[in-house]
Formats: structure tokens, sequence, C-alpha cells
């Protein structure tokens, strides 16, 4: 019988010929990401009275949910972070600035197709739209990782979606991915592992991809994998030289459910409050005042998402009665951005731009709502109190929507304030 991506993955990492799904696993951990969370988790390592993690070179840790340091309580943890990772001789350390974990490893080419990796943050998922296996964990597993390098898993049934239809061109990934998940539900995917095909995946970018594997964890799934093509190797060259096993699902594979979805004739989509599978078409929703507009976050802050917000903006003014926050994914994107002119068109229209970083997304920094305030937000959630006060309200749409709708002050269809 045949294998899906994700039983071959585990197979592999198991060191058994064949797993299916239900079944239970000790794998091999090829790379084990965590955050500022680092702090919680160097402390149940230490309590195990372990003094060394297992393979330094296999551990990477990023700075970037609270970044710069929010509080003093904040700035202390990271120093602690910082001695921790010194301690144990940790290459992979990207400090403040350097970007959102979900978006510094793959350009840092850390993540490659067939590798199992482990992030103690749940957007993990983000890593299978290189054709990997990424799925997030509580911090006593990461410890155990740190401490073994292993991890027990039950082999997920997989989902398998086929996607058809070629874009307009103000409907983007996020469109797609808000519109699937309004389609099955918040839990649709629950501990599933769902491999993306069809005629849209196949001309989305990168940045793209990444959008969709890091969003779809918003309908449970375990993993969310993009098997790889071309444009992957391509992609994979530009930032690696280290060889991988490219993985694919086989004919006789057996999936627990297959879903065909039309794309073709989709608006732009809007998850309203309070749940992310609460989704409209942006017609329905259009109208709705809003005072802060947010681009950025590890699932849309991407440098094809400033393009596109830079474009809408160009020679407009942001409506006064809104802030519009750009958040880069990462420094380079930051940089990169600059030099194309993104940026500066951004500021001219009244934009606020922040450091790389997860930023205003959990409602901790940069950008907090208050209490009866509406946002409109390219990032990856919408629950109550997520970006600040509970009596707040959170739309999530694509950086286009978001974009467009910083100039009328009103959640608004980008194709109408294009000239």
């Amino acid at each position: 019988m045949g294998q899906t991506i994700s039983e071959k993955i585990l197979s592999e990492h198991y060191g058994k010929n064949k797993v299916y799904a239900g079944e239970f696993v000790d794998a091999t951990i090829d790379l084990a990401m965590s955050h500022d969370n680092t702090v919680l988790i160097s402390s149940i390592f230490n309590k195990s009275g372990a003094r060394k993690v297992w393979d330094p070179t296999k551990i990477t840790v990023v700075l970037d949910h609270r970044t710069p340091a929010n509080t003093e309580k904040t700035a202390q943890n990271h120093q602690s972070i910082r001695k921790f990772v010194k301690n144990q001789n940790i290459p992979y350390f990207y400090d403040v600035g350097q970007g959102i974990c979900h978006q510094v490893l793959p350009e840092q080419g850390l993540v490659k197709p067939g590798m199992l990796i482990v992030g103690s943050d749940s957007h993990t998922t983000t890593y299978g739209a290189l054709g990997a296996f990424g799925t997030g964990i509580g911090a006593t597993d990461m410890a155990a990782v740190w401490l073994k390098g292993k991890l027990w898993f039950k082999v997920p049934d997989t989902i398998r979606f086929y996607v058809d239809g070629r874009l307009s061109e103000f409907v983007s990934a996020k469109d797609v991915i808000l519109y699937i998940i309004g389609k099955i539900g918040a839990d649709g995917a629950n501990y599933k592992s769902c491999e993306f095909y069809g005629e849209c995946i196949e001309h989305m970018s990168i940045d793209s991809r990444l959008c969709i594997s890091n969003q779809a964890m918003e309908m449970g799934a375990k993993v969310a994998i993009i098997p790889p093509d071309d444009k992957t190797i391509r992609y994979l060259k530009s930032v690696t030289t280290e060889s991988y096993q490219i993985v694919h699902s086989d004919e006789d594979a057996i999936f627990e459910n297959s879903f065909d979805i039309d794309v073709s004739h989709i608006e732009p989509q809007i998850a309203c409050p309070d749940k992310v599978d609460n989704v409209k078409s942006v017609s329905t929703v259009a109208g709705t005042k809003i005072h802060q507009a947010v681009i950025g976050s590890c699932t849309n802050g991407r440098l094809e998402d400033l393009a596109i917000a830079a474009k809408i903006v160009k020679r407009k003014n942001i409506s006064k009665h809104v802030r519009l926050i750009i958040v880069p994914a990462s420094r380079q994107i930051y940089q990169t951005a600059l030099e194309k002119g993104y940026i500066k068109t951004l500021l001219q229209a009244g934009a606020t731009v922040v450091n790389a970083g997860c930023g205003p997304c959990l409602g901790l920094h940069q950008g907090v709502l208050a209490e009866g305030e509406v946002t409109l937000s390219s990032t990856n959630r919408n629950f109550k109190g997520r970006m600040g006060s509970p009596q707040s309200s959170i739309y999530l749409g694509s950086p286009a929507t978001v974009a467009a709708s910083a100039l009328t002050g009103e959640i608004t269809n980008p194709e109408d304030v294009i000239e």
C-alpha cells in the first residue's frame, strides 16, 4: 500500500520501512525551533537536570514576539535566552530585528524538503510550503526534544485539496486559504496532514505558498504540505547548497478525504469576528468602519505583500481615521522593500512602518487595540482579545484588501480604489 508525504517522512525518521496513519512513532528530529518562549523551555530543560542539548546545530532560536523588548521583564527574558544560547553553543540564533521565525528559517536555508521540523509555535506548519513536515509543539515537548533529539507522533491521516482556477489581480493566497477555512471549518482538519495541489497552487509564488501553509493551521492542520516542484527547487538553490530529499505521495496512497475547490471566481475574503472560519466575501461586509489596518505577520508580511500594498496606496493618502501599520516579516524583506521603493510609497501614504517581528499580531506590542476599536488585519487570528481589548473587533483579510480599506476608512474591495 502506498504512502502519503507525512507517512513517508515519519517512516524515514522513525527508521521503519513503512508507517501509516494511526500508528505511533518515536521520530528523530531534524530541526527544533523556538522563539521568545525559549526562556520557559530552558527553565524546564534545566530543571530536568540536563546540562547539554543533544545537538546544538539542530536547534534554532529566533527572538521575534516582543521585539525590541516592551517591558523590563521581557528584556530580562531576552537576556536569559542569550546566555542560554551562548552556553549551549547554538549557532543558529537570530536576535532582535532579524524577523519572524517562520520567515527567517526558510530564507536562511534551514528548511528543506523531507525534513521533520518542530517548533514551539503553532504556525510551524509554514514549513510545509517547502515540502517539510513542520508542526508546532509545547514547551515541555520541546525541552524533551532538546534532551533526546526525538519526539513521539501519532501518524496523521491526510486530506488532499485540489485548488483549481486562476486568481484575479487583487485576489491572493490569503483569500484562497480563508475561503477554504470557511468551507471546512476551524476544526475541519484537526490533527490532519493537508496536501495542496491544483492549478492555483502551481501558479503561486513561494511567498504565497508560505501563506497557505501558515494559515492552514487555523483549520486545525497538524502539517500543511505543498509538494515540491521546479519553483521550490529554484527557491532552495537561492538559499542553500545542502542536499535534501524530495518526497511525494504515492499514487495508491490512502487519503482520508479529498476536496475539489474552484477559486476562479471568488472575491477577496474576510474572516469576521470572532472566529477564523466566519468567512464572508468582501462585498458582504464592505462599508464596515475600521480604526486600524495591519499588514504583516508570519502569514502576510512578505515582499509580495508589501508590493501589492504599495501599488494600491501609491500617490494616495490613508484615511485620517485609520492607523496603517506595516510589519515586514524579516530584516531581509524590509531591506529589499526599501530598495524597491515600497517602504517610501507606504510612508508617503501615511503608514507607520515598524521593525521586522510579530508586532501587533499577538496584541502585546506595537499596535494594541483599545476598547471599541475595529481592525482589519492580514494576520492569522481574530479571536476575541487577540490584538488587545476583548471589546475590540478583528477582521482578517489580504494585504490588498487591508491597504484598500486603509484608504477609505472602511472595509473595501481593492478593485474599488484602483484608478
